[in-house]
């Protein structure tokens, strides 16, 4: 029996290739954390592979979202109006500044290491970026967990659609590297992670009744603040610059000059991703969001995941982009039953089972692509040999 591959020879040949490009003109990130980040990378062994740091950090954002589902898995654990359950301790604050922290700081770092030991590879920035693809879904729902359901808070629906603004803003990072050859970093990315931190170690300071208040003048809570400043984010500061730099780039001819349909086929499966889960959240007896929201965003971030993994792959290996990914598929057929079938309480059986599915099959993708690209560039994903060191 042939082996399973996820990465055909075109792929590989195209990884052989690839010379990474990118820009970034964010003043926080070259004046603050670029030269924290360098003097960092100083006290780091040599020995240490830079895949070992990026998976770190990723381990660091895991650990924050499973204390965060022991303790508020609902995200009532932060509404004054909500006794059940009680408050999360303080600590879980502290842990997730800390976390969060050394999170965004081995994010910055793995580059730095990988120059420093020689051991820069297509693998890395593919490991890098593809975890960050699943990360997308973690800060969103952390700060939820700051600012809860309930009064002073959001709905969860009002969530969901701040983690779909988010992951769509990472997609189309890479979108527009698929048409232009060029990765513009966004500027939101450094604030959002420094912010995060700065969220949970107050929380931590002055406790959840600190973000209780309405904002004077504005007649705003702060909650509602927050979720005006990230939209805000979304429709000035990304969608905007994404679609002039794209402009630009096909004007003034440097960049993949695709046809309008080629360019616009990376963005398909993203966009029925979001519209049929939408439609489940709409045709829902068992009002599936509202009850089962952590999980409903997990699985959300999950599938998104997968389908940027593919889209960095094919951007990297300069190769023609996947047109629908096999989880929309699946989803499409769990949303025409729920539409059909009022199932009530066994809705939730199709949610598990879609959520294990694209969990467990995004981590086999994401193993057997890591260790394709080891045994063809014929290097160790977890560690340097001593030539490199």
């Amino acid at each position: 029996m042939a082996a399973l591959v996820y990465l055909p020879q075109n792929v590989l040949v195209g990884f052989d290739h690839y010379k990474y490009s990118s820009v970034d003109t964010s003043p926080v990130s070259n004046y603050i954390t670029h030269p924290f980040w360098n003097w960092v990378v100083q006290f780091v062994p040599l020995w240490v592979a830079p895949n070992v740091l990026t998976l770190t950090g990723f381990l660091f954002l895991l650990v924050n979202f499973a204390i965060m589902t022991y303790y508020d898995v609902d995200f009532y654990s932060s509404s004054l109006d909500h006794p059940v359950p009680p408050p999360a301790p303080s600590w879980v604050w502290l842990v997730g500044a800390i976390n969060n922290f050394l999170a965004h700081t081995l994010d910055g770092i793995d580059g730095k290491q990988a120059r420093r030991t020689r051991s820069s590879s297509p693998l890395g920035e593919l490991f890098d970026h593809g975890l960050d693809s699943w990360a997308t879904v973690m800060l969103p729902v952390a700060l939820y967990s700051i600012f809860g359901r309930g009064e002073f808070g959001a709905s969860v629906l009002r969530v969901y659609f701040i983690i779909l603004g988010v992951q769509f803003c990472f997609l189309l990072s890479h979108w527009e590297k698929y048409n232009t050859g060029v990765l513009f970093l966004p500027w939101g990315y450094d604030v959002s992670q420094l912010g995060m931190t700065a969220l949970y170690l107050i929380t931590y300071v002055y406790g959840i009744e600190f973000w209780k208040f309405n904002v004077p003048y504005i007649d705003l809570t702060a909650g509602d603040l927050f979720e005006i400043i990230v939209h805000l984010g979304f429709f000035v500061l990304t969608f905007p610059i994404t679609f002039w730099n794209i402009y630009k780039a096909y004007k003034d001819k440097t960049g993949k000059m695709r046809s309008f349909t080629e360019a616009l086929r990376p963005l398909v499966s993203t966009a029925i991703l979001f519209i049929l889960l939408l439609l489940w959240i709409r045709f829902s007896s068992y009002d599936i969001l509202e009850k089962h929201p952590r999980l409903y965003y997990w699985t959300t971030g999950t599938a998104f995941s997968n389908i940027a993994c593919r889209l960095i792959v094919a951007q990297m290996s300069n190769t023609r982009c996947e047109l629908i990914n096999n989880r929309v598929i699946i989803l499409a057929v769990i949303v025409c039953v729920v539409y059909l079938y009022p199932l009530g309480t066994k809705e939730l059986y199709l949610l598990w089972f879609y959520c294990l599915y694209t969990t467990i099959s995004h981590v086999i993708y994401g193993i057997f692509v890591v260790k394709e690209m080891c045994d063809h560039f014929r290097i160790n994903a977890f560690t340097i040999p001593k030539r490199k060191q």
